[in-house]
């Protein structure tokens, strides 16, 4: 008799599981039954918020670019919340860059139905309003896009808070997710009560462990649009498939004069950090160019090889060498120029 009672007892307690499990919880934008992707967690914080209220962390993984050791170093709470979101079930991986996440070996068979990033930030490197800053965050996030767009499972959407307030609006992230062939869905206001527990920090620096000031700040929702399935279609089939970036409005012209764009996207996507180099430094005759060109191209050529182990290095030759006719065009712009300004001035 105990025998079976026991195994009446077990019976209903499975019932009562496959019930919790099948009734979905929900926090704000999230559920229970979202397979979750947070990227750029401080103190794991947010990761540990949403496992709370879900009484499960199974369905989250959560990732820092940094090492264990230097997360619990930088964050006085990283271990406790490290510990509970490992006994309540969630996936945490270290070293895990948002630029290149979906090479991760960890994460390069995954599919989610949310990719969450919170206040994405490239790092202290002087001044927010700063040109030269804000592209090194643009930059960031452009890649982070490309990456989460390709990580998706039908119907998933990428998330990403934001301050909305000057310079942090002239990050222009909605303009960077259409690269990425993601539309805006919706943009809801950020309330931090909304999830109990959480702590933004600094994450930098030697306030690691400091808050920041939030002020006024969104979530932004993005979807695949139609285009990206059709896009992404072709990409599983002919493995690569050439995207178009377009230029700031007031460097389009450095190039064509009929088109918003550059005639090679795929070029400017490999060398993203020298075209953004040679605008900031526009005018500025104390740069060090020999330096700054050999990592932009460095950069581009570990871009180019850890996208698809099997490119041939010809492809990279000919990048730089639709590189060197797009800067001679450049070159060739600004000498019709100071000749047009030589013309006026009747020199």
């Amino acid at each position: 008799m105990a025998e079976i009672a026991g195994m009446y007892e077990h019976h209903i307690f499975m019932n009562k599981s496959t019930q919790v499990i099948e009734e979905a919880i929900w926090t704000k934008h999230y559920s229970s039954n979202h397979q979750i992707l947070l990227v750029g967690e401080g103190d794991f914080s947010f990761a540990l918020s949403l496992a709370v209220s879900f009484r499960s962390g199974f369905n989250i993984v959560a990732s820092s670019i940094d090492s264990y050791d230097v997360v619990i170093r930088k964050y006085k709470r990283a271990k406790t919340n490290l510990d509970r979101l490992y006994k309540l079930g969630a996936r945490l991986l270290y070293g895990v860059d948002a630029r290149t996440m979906k090479l991760h070996v960890d994460l390069h068979m995954r599919k989610f139905d949310r990719v969450v990033y919170n206040f994405p930030h490239a790092g202290f490197f002087g001044k927010e309003s700063d040109h030269g800053v804000i592209m090194i965050h643009r930059n960031l996030v452009c890649s982070f896009f490309k990456n989460a767009s390709r990580m998706l499972r039908p119907n998933g959407e990428v998330h990403v808070s934001h301050k909305t307030k000057f310079p942090f609006n002239s990050w222009n992230i909605e303009e960077l997710a259409s690269q990425s062939c993601l539309t805006l869905l919706e943009c809801v206001e950020f309330k931090l009560e909304d999830y109990p527990g959480y702590n933004n920090k600094r994450g930098d620096g030697l306030r690691s462990d400091e808050p920041f000031p939030l002020g006024k700040c969104c979530t932004f929702k993005f979807v695949l649009s139609s285009t990206a399935k059709k896009s992404t279609t072709l990409h599983h089939r002919n493995h690569q498939v050439p995207l178009e970036i377009p230029l700031q409005r007031a460097n389009a012209n450095l190039f064509t004069n009929h088109a918003p764009v550059i005639d090679s996207g795929e070029c400017f996507r490999i060398f993203v950090e020298y075209f953004n180099h040679a605008r900031s430094t526009y005018g500025q005759p104390d740069c060090n160019l020999f330096g700054s060109v050999s990592n932009h191209l460095r950069s581009g050529f570990q871009r180019y090889i850890t996208e698809d182990h099997g490119r041939q290095l010809i492809g990279y030759v000919n990048l730089l060498e639709e590189l060197r006719r797009l800067s001679e065009r450049r070159i060739e712009f600004f000498r019709n120029r100071l000749r047009e300004i030589d013309h006026r001035r009747g020199l």
